[in-house]
């Protein structure tokens, strides 16, 4: 029988980690379009943090974050018909991830790729969507192009990365230190240390003075006038994170490259725009995952230690990806 409530994690202010505790909720029940999961294991996001400092996330978002994750559907509601009591998935869900039970949209709910265990799967929905969204879709990075990712690193910049080197193109990230820069050495990328090196003098002795033709920025704000000196010719410069600071720069800046510069929320984002995120990389990237595309687990920490999974994140002590595992699943 179905348990009727669950160990979650709720946000009780606004603040720092401290504020995240354990509690008691009603399982939830799945309306139209929509599963039911027991919930195995949970991505931590920066996102995450966001809503927790804040308090609260997106008008009518659940108070319980968590973006991502995996497990067994247990039920589906009306008009569901690709999944089944049982299935083994992955999910992007709209906060409540960090919960033993979680709901999910079945068109942003994935089967479990073949070289994949719950774990590595739970890794990998909101950095494979996010950087599929901005370096592809947004960005429209081609083969034999240059991309530059600041946070090389992170959940996002290690699969985007592999993404840009499973489609032909040459990558160049920033990082703050010597074993951050030897992972994503390992998996590819020619190296800046930012806090050694200025990124807009090496990009330009990498690339002879070229630029390069898409940046995925996650730093916001702080960059806003490099980025522009580093990029090339019609280049696209793409933001996951608004930073603190205004962004300011002439706007003949952005016209003498001929610049694109765009950001995106994914957690926000249409439905259809999920929706075809999915199409796009089940139909591009589902046969590659787990050879040339696989993220990275830095840590996993128990569901109730959510508060200490938050600040290992705050602290960019990590590389890849951290989980939260749910006791029981």
């Amino acid at each position: 029988m179905q348990a009727t409530t669950m160990t979650a994690i709720e946000i009780t202010q606004a603040g720092g980690p401290e504020v995240l505790q354990v509690c008691t909720r009603p399982v939830p029940q799945p309306g139209p379009g929509q599963v039911l999961i027991k919930v195995a294991y949970a991505g931590i996001n920066r996102h995450d943090c966001g809503q927790r400092k804040r308090g609260f996330g997106p008008k009518g978002a659940t108070d319980i974050p968590g973006l991502e994750v995996s497990g067994t559907v247990v039920a589906t509601g009306a008009g569901v018909t690709r999944w089944q009591p049982g299935a083994s998935v992955c999910a992007l869900v709209n906060g409540g991830g960090y919960a033993e039970y979680c709901l999910a949209l079945d068109i942003v709910t994935l089967p479990i790729p073949a070289r994949f265990d719950l774990q590595l799967a739970a890794a990998l929905p909101e950095a494979l969507f996010t950087a599929w969204l901005n370096v592809f879709m947004l960005g429209r990075l081609q083969h034999g192009e240059c991309l530059l990712v600041h946070g090389g690193s992170s959940g996002v910049g290690s699969i985007a990365i592999q993404l840009a080197h499973l489609h032909g193109a040459r990558v160049i990230t920033t990082v703050g230190n010597a074993t951050k820069a030897a992972y994503c050495q390992g998996l590819g990328a020619e190296v800046i240390l930012y806090r050694e090196q200025d990124f807009v003098a090496e990009v330009a002795q990498l690339t002879k003075g070229r630029g390069v033709d898409v940046i995925l920025d996650m730093a916001g704000a702080e960059y806003a006038r490099r980025n522009l000196e580093a990029l090339a010719m019609d280049g696209r410069i793409l933001h996951l994170s608004s930073g603190d600071g205004e962004y300011s720069v002439p706007l003949s800046a952005i016209m003498g490259k001929r610049a694109v510069v765009s950001g995106s929320q994914l957690r926000v984002s249409a439905n259809s725009v999920k929706a075809e995120i999915v199409r796009q990389t089940l139909d591009q990237v589902w046969e590659h995952l787990g050879t040339k595309v696989t993220p990275v687990i830095d840590s996993i920490l128990p569901l109730a230690q959510a508060n200490a999974a938050h600040a290992r994140m705050e602290s960019s002590a990590h590389i890849g990806k951290i989980l939260l595992t749910v006791a029981g699943a």
